[in-house]
């Protein structure tokens, strides 16, 4: 596809994936406009209580390498080689996430990782960054993209073709295609909300408990989580159900909230010292997968990331997903001779695998705040990594999304459950048969390959 700068491409929304989707395309060439309703996020202050802090992976970093910016974001990442469980009496217990020296996730802040990238679009000349744009409609009948001038209040209309969407799992985009009937949206809210909370670093800058593992606080119907960030602070998330017992509901007071926290996570209401004023004033999240069908409208405009398959957080890989559909988009153009031709393909091959990350990533919700208590899950996660020492072709379901962008989210998702089977097999016997072991994986695993 031959890049035309009389033809700027569209993008709205100037978030993680929109930023570094402009950085990707005008190494290409192409022409950029990226809108955005925010102001400069340069030049602004981060919201508070909103982010969740973000896990990088193998996946974000194939990509974040593509594009060129992967030495600036370094700086910003705190390797995290495993969860730190955090039981009812204050024990912990370490669960590493592989074995190997390079199998770790990277904690990095939303908003500085999102500087880096708005940064590195604002240094190519294609790209012309608009803030404090809201769009609020894309027509494709008419042929135009509908915004508004949040400065003077004045609402034009810019030519469509092409559009790129990353506007976020409230993707006005998405929502106009829908009204207009275009494209189906069905959005799975769970009955979990979320609030954010900050335990600050000791007097000296450090950090008070370990920083490289992702602290979490499994209780069963509900969990905190906590993850580093650089400044020696960690950035905790309070999951829990909206209504109910134990749930938001019931922490309007604050006696409420000092009760759950001194039953459930004592250890960790020592560390937060302004808990009852952040869970008060703090915003309450809501969590949901929105399933769309279809992303795109002919070669006119095309659904990105969360704005086309956003899912729950509980596997870290929203951001990842996200930056895989960019980074699998660079490689079309040059076997693509129309945007429509592209952005087919693009969901024909990428669909499959959000799917299959969106349900993984809700399976992973009920393994933080529930099974990884359970005695046999820790035995059998111990089994599959001594397997995976053993027979190379043996991987952990949770390696192959982390660790392996090789491997497809579907084809993780497929060989986690072959895999599964084998361990279950194999752990009821009451030990490890790596003879046993062995011919299953060759016969199950190798041999459907």
């Amino acid at each position: 596809m031959t890049p035309r700068a009389d033809n700027p491409i569209n993008i709205v929304g100037a978030g993680l994936a929109g930023a570094l989707l402009a950085v990707l395309l005008a190494r290409r060439g192409f022409g950029v406009n990226l809108y955005d309703r925010r102001p400069d996020p340069r030049l602004a202050a981060s919201e508070r209580g909103r982010s969740i802090n973000l896990a990088l992976a193998a996946r974000g970093i194939v990509a974040l390498e593509r594009a060129g910016v992967m030495a600036r974001v370094r700086p910003l990442l705190i390797p995290m080689r495993g969860r730190m469980v955090h039981s009812l009496s204050g024990e912990t217990r370490l669960q590493p996430y592989g074995q190997r020296e390079s199998e770790s996730i990277h904690s990095v802040s939303r908003a500085e990782l999102n500087r880096v990238l708005i940064e590195a679009a604002a240094q190519h000349p294609r790209v012309a960054l608009r803030f404090r744009q809201t769009c609020l409609e894309a027509l494709p009948e008419a042929g135009t993209l509908r915004l508004r001038d949040e400065n003077t209040g004045e609402e034009y209309a810019v030519p469509i073709a092409p559009a790129i969407a990353t506007d976020g799992a409230g993707s006005a985009v998405r929502s106009s295609l829908a009204r207009a009937g275009l494209i189906g949206v069905r959005e799975d809210w769970l009955d979990h909300d979320y609030k954010e909370l900050t335990i600050p670093p000791a007097g000296d800058g450090r950090h008070v408990m370990d920083p490289q593992a992702l602290h979490v606080w499994p209780r069963g119907g509900f969990m905190l989580i906590a993850l580093p960030n650089t400044d020696g602070s960690f950035t905790a998330t309070l999951f829990l159900a909206r209504t109910g017992p134990d749930s938001f509901a019931t922490l309007s007071e604050p006696e409420a909230i000092r009760a759950l926290f001194e039953s459930q996570f004592a250890d960790a209401a020592r560390l937060i010292p302004n808990l009852i004023g952040e869970l008060t004033r703090h915003p309450q999240g809501q969590l949901g997968t929105v399933h769309t069908r279809s992303w795109h409208i002919g070669g006119k405009v095309l659904l990105l990331g969360d704005a086309a398959h956003a899912i729950v957080p509980f596997h870290g890989q929203g951001m990842n997903a996200a930056f895989e559909d960019c980074s699998f988009l660079d490689t079309l153009p040059d076997r693509h001779e129309s945007w429509e031709s592209l952005f087919a393909e693009l969901e024909r091959v990428r669909l499959p695998d959000t799917d299959a990350i969106a349900q993984m990533a809700l399976e992973n919700y009920i393994e933080m705040r529930d099974t990884v208590r359970d005695p046999t899950y820790v035995r059998r996660k111990a089994l599959a990594l001594e397997l995976e020492r053993r027979f190379p072709a043996f991987i952990p379901r949770y390696s192959m999304v982390m660790f392996h962008p090789e491997i497809s989210y579907a084809e993780a998702l497929r060989r986690g459950a072959v895999q599964q089977e084998i361990l279950r097999e194999l752990d009821e016997r009451g030990g490890p048969d790596f003879e046993l072991a062995r011919k299953l994986i060759a016969s199950r695993l190798v041999s459907q390959a």
